[in-house]
């Protein structure tokens, strides 16, 4: 990305509607072939306590509300996993929020199943995962210090983590300023990390919370130093915000579709190598002109759970993507939590490697 300055990455998000189609026409020649992939997995909320609140989130519930997820028990999450087993799902989606078990509820219920802290659980669920089903773990536990990531390797095909904004401005604002966990250096940080321990990781941008494009292609200048160096980047999310009834940001603006048709050609111009995904739950009636733009993933797609983040927008079915995808020319196939190129020595953990080979 030597030859396009920042200002003329800007630029590019300024552009008006002709340089924009020529910008998706470049975008789209950067395809090494006319396959669009997806994961099917199964989705599961391990707890919806969290240390941040985010001014755009539903998913985190007051630890001592009637609605609080405390904690998912052993037996929930292997009847779910081994279901999803019987779906012919490949990956099993762990995630929870942030520090959880910072609270004494979730402590209490952790110790009252005879583990530690949160990580140490995640690890045994992922380990009975790994010896029980077909399924790979693929895991977004939040920030992670060096070592956390290292245990958590040896369990995991893959993980991952949302940068949304390397603006440290955007915590001073009411999308981050209640969210210690959103500090950018924090999360860089984590994605550094998992480079330096080579964990096939996904991360992304969260578009719509108050960033000027200048903070958004900052935030992609900061991942594309990290992949330069380590090259361990297999996806990249490009989600929209979405304005939800009774969040601190419902009044909020969401991002146009002229916006993420730039944000998704930009990323891919910048990012080649990397795979670029738009959830097509939140954005079904224009994921198509997504693709024009050039994503080419779906992302995780579940037969069996929702998106307990974005609970009132289900997936579409596997079928109804195939349609969509054949439409413009292109091929769906189904992969793995972990990409192709990642499936190696350099990149996994013996064990992992082993079942999935």
């Amino acid at each position: 990305m030597d030859y396009i300055s920042k200002n003329d990455l800007v630029s590019i998000l300024d552009a008006n509607t002709p340089e924009i189609l020529s910008l998706m026409s470049e975008t789209n020649s950067l395809r090494a072939n006319n396959i669009i992939t997806y994961s099917k997995n199964v989705f599961l909320p391990i707890t919806d306590i969290c240390r941040n609140e985010c001014g755009y989130c539903t998913f985190r519930k007051d630890p001592y509300s009637d609605e609080a997820k405390i904690l998912m028990k052993p037996d929930e999450v292997m009847n779910v996993i081994k279901k999803g087993d019987s779906f012919n799902c490949k990956e099993a989606l762990f995630t929870f929020g942030e520090h959880p078990d910072e609270t004494d509820i979730v402590m209490s219920a952790l110790n009252g199943l005879g583990f530690e802290n949160i990580l140490e659980y995640l690890y045994f669920l992922c380990n009975e995962t790994l010896d029980n089903t077909r399924l790979l773990p693929h895991s977004n536990p939040g920030i992670l210090k060096k070592n956390e990531l290292k245990l958590l390797r040896e369990v995991n095909a893959s993980m991952g983590l949302m940068l949304e904004t390397s603006s440290s401005r955007i915590m001073q604002t009411i999308a981050h300023e209640k969210s210690p966990g959103k500090k950018p250096e924090l999360r860089m940080d984590t994605i550094k990390n998992a480079g330096k321990l080579k964990i096939p990781f996904t991360t992304g941008l969260l578009i719509g919370i108050g960033e000027s494009n200048l903070e958004r292609i900052e935030s992609l200048l900061e991942l594309r130093k990290i992949q330069d160096k380590y090259g361990h980047i297999q996806e990249i999310i490009i989600q929209n915000f979405k304005s939800k009834p009774g969040i601190p940001m419902e009044g909020y603006r969401e991002p146009s579709i002229v916006e993420m048709i730039k944000m998704v050609s930009i990323t891919k111009l910048m990012f080649p190598d990397v795979s670029v995904q738009v959830p097509p739950n939140l954005n079904i009636n224009h994921s198509q002109i997504f693709l024009m733009a050039g994503s080419d993933d779906w992302g995780g797609i579940s037969p069996l759970t929702p998106d307990y983040v974005n609970p009132e927008a289900p997936w579409p079915e596997i079928e109804e993507l195939k349609i969509i995808t054949k439409e413009l020319g292109f091929k769906l196939q189904e992969r793995l939590p972990i990409y192709p190129k990642f499936i190696t020595e350099e990149f996994l953990d013996q064990r992992i490697l082993e079942k999935i080979k």
